[in-house]
């Protein structure tokens, strides 16, 4: 004699297999949220550990303990890693399911034509559809809320600094930094020594005072060149007949380097400069130094090299030695 199992007991009153495939989903459900927790645990364990390098994206200018080097890197920073982790995430989830469909739905041994063809499923087109579009507006409305905030010109700055450049080198111009007069630097070309070493005493040095608002116009004596400081991580265009403005609060004393990233001819890879953010005494005694030099007084456009092409007029300053026409 057969002994029968009792039926499954269940207050839908249908089919036991409805009852077993509900079971099958709680216990399914259960063990992804009990799968969930040491996920999560193990993330947050992982960026607690992380380094200042590691949580900005190994990008430059950040230090173990200290603080950014100015008001923007930090926003700059998370924007791209944030940008970073989300595609990686996409990435993830694209390969994923790649490798899922040539497993699973590979052809086996003695299967002949063509697989089943999914077409027309409209929630699969909207979802395909619907997710690149919230990615792409999602990136648009952060880049845009970050780009304002990093191109907001302060009105009335700490600092106001005028930058020319030149092939291959740069001026400095500090607006009416001594007794209301403009004080400058004017740089040269980047002198390479044997073995590709370059004098760093020698280039063109931008002061900066600490904790102080800067606004730095930007212009061109000659043809296009580009404003970079990598641990700024900001780079501006300077084109000749426009001028261009960057504005932040350097917050971390140091000596940070700086070129031209934009391609202007022979000598482009030794347009280099530093920028030294110091404290408020040493950038006055700086300015103070430069007066007593002599380095007073304008040192602007007139020193264009489209300003004096045969036929204009010369540099104020140089007609009364003789040097212009």
């Amino acid at each position: 004699m057969v002994r029968r199992s009792p039926p499954i007991p269940t207050r839908l009153g249908g089919d036991p297999q409805v009852c077993i495939r509900k079971v099958s989903e709680v216990r399914s459900t259960r063990r992804l949220r009990w799968a969930a927790i040491p996920v999560a645990a193990t993330l947050a364990i992982v960026l607690a550990g992380c380094t200042q390098a590691e949580l900005h994206g190994y990008l430059p200018g950040f230090v173990e303990g200290e603080s950014p080097v100015t008001n923007h890197t930090d926003r700059i920073a998370g924007l791209w890693v944030t940008a970073w982790l989300v595609l990686l995430a996409v990435g993830v989830i694209t390969w994923g399911l790649i490798i899922w469909a040539v497993i699973v739905y590979r052809r086996r041994k003695g299967q002949t034509g063509l697989p089943v063809q999914l077409r027309y499923n409209m929630p699969i087109e909207i979802f395909y559809t619907i997710v690149p579009l919230i990615l792409v507006l999602g990136f648009f409305a952060f880049t845009a809320r970050d780009q304002n905030a990093i191109e907001t010109q302060y009105e009335d700055p700490d600092v106001a600094i005028e930058v020319f450049a030149k092939q291959w080198a740069w001026d400095f111009v500090y607006d009416e930094a001594v007794n209301g007069q403009d004080v400058w630097t004017a740089g040269v070309q980047a002198d390479e020594k044997p073995g590709g070493v370059i004098d760093q005493d020698a280039l063109p040095t931008l002061y900066l005072p600490v904790g102080k608002t800067v606004k730095i116009a930007l212009q061109s004596r000659d043809v296009i060149h580009s404003f970079w400081v990598i641990d700024f991580l900001y780079k501006k265009d300077m084109i000749p007949g426009k001028t261009n403005y960057m504005s932040f609060t350097p917050e971390r004393e140091g000596t940070y380097a700086g070129k031209c990233a934009e391609l202007c001819g022979e000598y482009h890879s030794l347009m280099l400069f530093n920028v030294k953010v110091v404290s408020q005494a040493e950038y006055d005694k700086h300015l103070e130094d430069l007066a007593e030099s002599g380095n007073i007084g304008d040192y602007g456009t007139e020193y264009d090299r489209n300003s004096n092409l045969p036929g204009t007029k010369a540099p104020a300053g140089l007609e009364e030695h003789g040097d212009g026409e």
